[in-house]
């Protein structure tokens, strides 16, 4: 569940830079939202693995 709180905060604090990037046209912005998506995909990938663990050991 921690992990998913930080999926969470993670999208919260890119939401700004998002908002620059595609209103602003500011490339500095559109950096950072491409690493913020990069943590977001290894947190999903570290959150299914998870899951899959705790779904199979309760067989």
């Amino acid at each position: 569940m921690e992990k998913f709180t930080k999926v969470k905060e993670v999208l919260a604090s890119v939401e700004a830079d998002v908002e620059k990037f595609y209103s602003a046209g500011n490339s500095a912005a559109g950096t950072r939202v491409r690493k913020a998506m990069q943590d977001l995909k290894n947190l999903a990938q570290e959150i299914r693995a998870e899951v899959t663990e705790k779904k199979n050991s309760a067989k």
